[in-house]
C-alpha cells in the first residue's frame, strides 16, 4: 500500500473545497469495510483519503410523509436497521440493512458505501432499485439527483463526476397497499457475497385483488444491478396470485446474461433469478395486505 494523504472534513463544504484543491486521486471513507480492503491490496497512487464520517448531514435518517425517506450516504446498516421510521414503512430496506456482514460490520458499513462501490451483488442497490430511490450528490456546481438505476455505470464505477460525493438516497414514502422484500442467495451463511438477488415492489389496488405497479431489482447477474422492465411491466393489471408471479419471474429469467465465475455459473443464476423472483413478488404482495388462498 502506497502513502496518502488523509483528511477529515466536518462539513460538506470542507470536503468539496478538498476535492476541488486536489488534483490527485481522491477517494472517500464512510465506513471504509471496501475502501480499506482496497487500499490494502492496491498499489494505485491514491493522493487523499478523505474520511467523510464527521459530517453530521452524511449520517442523518429522516422521514416524512410526504416527501418520504433520507438516509445520509455515511449512515450505517445498524443505524437504519434500528430507525423507528425505517422499521414501520420500509421491510425491504431492513431486509438488506440486516444481511450486509455481520454486527461489527453492520456498524460501520452505509448503504452510501455499497452505492458508491458500484458493486454488481449490491444488497442495498437491489433493495434501494425496487423502491425507485434518487441519488443526491453534490459538487462544486451544486446538487444533482441520479436515479438509483443509473449510479451504477459498471462494476466498481459510478456516476460521480471528479469533485461530486454522494450525500443522501431519497425514497418514496410507501403508497397505500403497497409491499417490498429483498432477498438474495449465498452458498453459506458467512459468505457475504449474493450469488444472485432481487428486490421487488408491489402496489395494490383498494381491494386488494390487482396489482396497479410492480417494480424488479436483480443484482448479482450483470456488470450492475438492473431493474427487470419487461417482467415488472408484466404484472400490472393481474391479480397478485403465484401463477402471475411465476410468468413475470421467467420473464425476469430470460431477460438476463449472467457471467460463470467463481461463486456460481450462469445457468445457475438463471434459476436463482426465477426461484427469488417468484418468492420476492409473493412476500411483497403480502406484506402489502394481500393473503392468498390455497391453489392460486
Amino acid at each position: 500500500m502506497k502513502t496518502f494523504n488523509y483528511e477529515a472534513p466536518s462539513t460538506i463544504d470542507q470536503a468539496i473545497t478538498l476535492m476541488s484543491e486536489n488534483s490527485g486521486q481522491v477517494l472517500l471513507l464512510a465506513g471504509g469495510t471496501d475502501l480499506l480492503v482496497q487500499l490494502r491490496s492496491s498499489n494505485q497512487d491514491i493522493d487523499l483519503v478523505m474520511d467523510v464520517k464527521g459530517i453530521s448531514e452524511l449520517n442523518q435518517i429522516n422521514y416524512d410523509e410526504v416527501s418520504g425517506l433520507v438516509i445520509g450516504a455515511a449512515a450505517p446498516c445498524s443505524q437504519i436497521y434500528e430507525s423507528v421510521p425505517v422499521l414501520e414503512n420500509f421491510p425491504s430496506i431492513i431486509d438488506a440493512a440486516t444481511i450486509i456482514g455481520g454486527k461489527a460490520i453492520q456498524n460501520r458499513a452505509s448503504f452510501g458505501g455499497n452505492l458508491c462501490n458500484a458493486s454488481p451483488s449490491g444488497d442495498a442497490i437491489g433493495a434501494m432499485m425496487s423502491l425507485g430511490a434518487m441519488c443526491s450528490v453534490v459538487g462544486l456546481d451544486g446538487v444533482r439527483n441520479i436515479p438509483i438505476e443509473q449510479f451504477c455505470i459498471a462494476p466498481g464505477k459510478n456516476a460521480l463526476a471528479s469533485g461530486e460525493m454522494l450525500i443522501s438516497i431519497q425514497i418514496p414514502p410507501p403508497r397505500l397497499n403497497s409491499g417490498a422484500n429483498y432477498l438474495r442467495f449465498t452458498p453459506r451463511a458467512e459468505m457475504d457475497i449474493a450469488v444472485a438477488g432481487v428486490g421487488a415492489s408491489i402496489e395494490l389496488n383498494s381491494d386488494l385483488d390487482r396489482i396497479l405497479s410492480a417494480c424488479i431489482a436483480l443484482v448479482a447477474v450483470a456488470p450492475t444491478p438492473v431493474l427487470a422492465a419487461a417482467a415488472s411491466a408484466s404484472l400490472i393489471g393481474k391479480k397478485p396470485i403465484i401463477s402471475a408471479f411465476e410468468e413475470a419471474a421467467g420473464a425476469a429469467k430470460e431477460s438476463i446474461n449472467p457471467i460463470t465465475d467463481v461463486r456460481g455459473s450462469a445457468a445457475q443464476r438463471k434459476h436463482l433469478i426465477g426461484v427469488l423472483t417468484r418468492r420476492c413478488l409473493e412476500l411483497a404482495a403480502n406484506r402489502a395486505g394481500y393473503v392468498s388462498c390455497k391453489g392460486e
